[in-house]
């Protein structure tokens, strides 16, 4: 893939780079916040080289595949700073498209250094578990503050991507927020603490997230009060010295414990769910998992997870569904691999698979499952089964990433040591019911007969082989096969309904595209060009629509012939590579006398 040239052609089809406001990726996708999302080629977008899929709802996301990280720099490097592009036209969105378009923005960042963090933590306690590094040893201590840090820190990353998003001082707004996980602040709350003969209630802030957004989204509108008041002067230095003086104590004494008690309200309301439906639950979310992905409404289930995370230290819901509907992915996929007899399907389903087995699952989604019904009911079987069963045995997620092959140690619990076992068991059983289930519908699609695609003869006159033709670029074949005639009359015709794609200066050659895809070049004599459109009267123009056998050029024989030069005719398909080419008629040639030539796609 030419990473550079797929980003060029995706800014152009989003409306140009002055349509983009905000540009970020996740591990398939690329994500843009637009100004207007109605500029949105989407038919253009999709066929683009690399583009696996494209959505268009709230933000547009274009599904590239493992190298998306690659085309998000090259898209970076072409666009520059999106604020930048802030003087656009702006068509406001409706304000739930705004809200779900604000949460996956703070929240989609966050995912790497929360993964990164809770996988290893998850390996140290497998370590553990077998022996080879004890939790009482420093090493493994040293190692478990690393991975602690993102999650306990988790308010200064929300700061940071808040503060983007809202394009206000992202320095300012994470020093706001950094009172709250100060340890001196957490020591005078536990103790008690009061501002103004306000009390101000002991609440641990580290590990939360929506205190951290309520404190930014206020100071936002501080900052912008602020700015505008301040005198220039002074500006630099007084406006974030009010705005903080402000901001803290409002979230100290109001915001910080709302926002606590809305991230613990999100995540015990998810679990008294779980509590009624059980494991019914798991195995329904698990199975609507490949719609909710291909739509890209997985996401607004990110908040729910971090909170759940960051409250109870553990995940039981979505993230044990995903590990479901991701192995069944990949067993599908497989299956489909081993079966089919078709070459692009059999080295895509594979691919796909493998990809679905680490915990990405976009390609097998839109390369396999959602392209064929009998994949889909085959994921959607093992994604159930597998689900139901997971949501039976509660198992808990310990880390917040995709789960897969390579991240299954986010199920090691400190606590109970089958939950491992469980999850090992529950993959096992997604995958095998997802892959049985394939390899027994699965069957091949009969390849459908290429459509025969006839051409008139442009001239009337003596048909004779192209390599005949007294000139290296046509009797080569170097721009593409074709025929040749010797005419009787001076008359070009279109030999199958198309669009005038060119027509030369002078008159002697003219390019084609038909309705059916054939690019074709017309050539009118040999050296011809030599008599600077003396003799050739073009009777069409560039982007004319034209019929079969309707007149493209009149030109005089006896000019060509007294000017010693060969008239022959050549009718040459550029594109040959998508078409088989047959010179004459498949048919019978009295039934179909003027048939000079016929193309079959290539399947």
């Amino acid at each position: 893939m030419n990473h550079l040239q797929t980003a060029l052609d995706i800014i152009a089809q989003v409306g140009g780079a002055e349509n983009i406001e905000h540009l970020e990726h996740c591990s398939t996708r690329l994500r843009l916040s637009l100004y207007d999302n109605g500029k949105v080629n989407e038919g253009e977008l999709a066929k683009i080289d690399g583009v696996l899929g494209v959505r268009v709802n709230v933000q547009c996301q274009v599904i590239i595949g493992h190298e998306v990280v690659q085309v998000y720099e090259a898209a970076r490097s072409l666009i520059g700073t999106p604020q930048a592009n802030a003087s656009a036209q702006t068509v406001k969105p409706h304000r739930g498209a705004q809200i779900v378009d604000f949460v996956i923005s703070v929240f989609q960042p966050l995912v790497p250094a929360i993964a990164g963090g809770g996988v290893l933590k998850s390996l140290l306690l497998l370590l553990d578990v077998l022996g080879w590094l004890s939790r009482d040893s420093s090493t493994y201590k040293v190692l478990d503050n690393i991975g602690s840090a993102p999650l306990y820190f988790l308010p200064i990353l929300v700061a940071i991507t808040t503060a983007t998003k809202l394009k206000v001082n992202i320095l300012v707004a994470v020093s706001a927020v950094a009172v709250m996980v100060l340890p001196a602040m957490t020591k005078q709350l536990a103790d008690g603490a009061e501002f103004m003969s306000f009390d101000l209630r002991n609440v641990a802030y580290a590990s939360q997230v929506f205190p951290a957004i309520l404190c930014v989204l206020f100071y936002a509108q501080t900052e912008k009060l602020f700015n505008r008041y301040s005198p220039g002067a002074l500006r630099i230095f007084l406006s974030p010295m009010l705005s903080l003086l402000v901001t803290v104590p409002v979230t100290l004494l109001i915001l910080g414990p709302l926002g606590y008690e809305l991230g613990a309200g999100l995540a015990t309301v998810i679990l008294w769910l779980y509590g009624k439906l059980g494991f019914v639950a798991t195995g329904l979310l698990a199975a609507a998992l490949p719609f909710m992905v291909a739509a890209g409404m997985h996401k607004p289930m990110l908040p729910y997870a971090v909170a759940s995370m960051s409250q109870f230290g553990r995940e039981m819901l979505y993230l044990p569904a995903s590990l479901a509907h991701n192995i069944a992915e990949s067993g599908a996929c497989l299956a489909i691999a081993l079966k089919s007899k078709d070459k692009v399907l059999k080295s895509t389903a594979f691919s796909a698979g493998i990809s679905a087995l680490f915990g990405i699952t976009e390609p097998a989604l839109y390369g396999v499952t959602l392209l064929n019904k009998k994949a889909l009911y085959s994921v959607l079987a093992g994604s159930l089964v597998g689900g139901a069963f997971i949501g039976w045995m509660a198992i808990e997620a310990f880390a917040l990433v995709g789960p897969g092959l390579a991240s299954i140690s986010m199920f090691v619990s400190p606590d109970n040591p089958m939950n491992i076992v469980w999850a090992f068991a529950g993959a096992g059983l997604s995958f095998v019911i997802a892959f049985l289930s394939a390899l027994l519908l699965w069957r091949d699609k009969a390849p459908e007969q290429a459509e025969e695609l006839h051409f008139i003869r442009p001239v009337e006159g003596q048909i004779i082989p192209l390599e005949n033709v007294n000139d290296d670029v046509f009797s080569r074949k170097i721009m593409g096969d074709g025929v040749a005639i010797i005419p009787s009359q001076g008359v070009l015709r279109a030999p199958a309904d198309g669009t005038v794609v060119n027509v030369f200066e002078s008159g002697h050659a003219l390019s084609l595209l038909t309705d059916a895809g054939v690019e074709l070049i017309f050539h009118i004599g040999i050296d011809t060009i030599r008599l600077q459109g003396d003799g050739f009267h073009p009777l069409v123009k560039e982007g004319q629509h034209v019929k079969s056998g309707d007149t493209l050029i009149e030109f005089s024989l006896d000019t060509i012939t007294a000017a010693g030069l060969d008239p022959v005719v050549v009718m040459i398909v550029t594109n040959g590579e998508r078409f088989s080419l047959t010179p004459g008629s498949n048919h019978d040639k009295d039934t179909h006398p003027n048939i000079i030539m016929t193309l079959k796609e290539s399947v």
